[in-house]
């Protein structure tokens, strides 16, 4: 299983930009399909969950800028950001936890500056 995350790169600050996580080959009994970001000297910090069942969850400095959704059908978990800061900037990683383990894709460097 590989998790393909893409979308990244540079905007102005109040921007969008949507990241995309497409998952290659099978994955059983998903719990979480999560967004998390990391800056340097930082913790891996959990910015969105999409549940099995459809819920959501955000970290309370992304809520009502950033949305998660997926598309079954493409094996593929969603990222929109909307009005971004410049604290938004980091690699940004796509992870699919099941109730065996942890899957992790490589990351995506967002860049919010002027």
């Amino acid at each position: 299983v590989q998790l393909q995350a893409s979308g990244g790169g540079l905007v102005q600050p109040g921007g969008s930009l949507r990241l995309s996580c497409a998952a290659s080959g099978s994955i059983f009994q998903i719990n979480d399909q999560n967004w998390y970001r990391q800056t340097p000297g930082k913790q891996r910090e959990l910015v969105a969950t999409i549940t099995s069942g459809g819920s959501t969850n955000y970290a309370d400095s992304v809520k009502g800028r950033f949305t998660i959704s997926r598309d079954n059908a493409k094996n593929t978990v969603y990222l929109q950001m909307n009005s971004l800061k410049p604290e938004d900037t980091a690699v940004y990683y796509c992870n699919i936890a099941t109730v065996s383990r942890s899957y992790w894709g490589k990351g995506t460097q967002v860049t919010v500056s002027s």
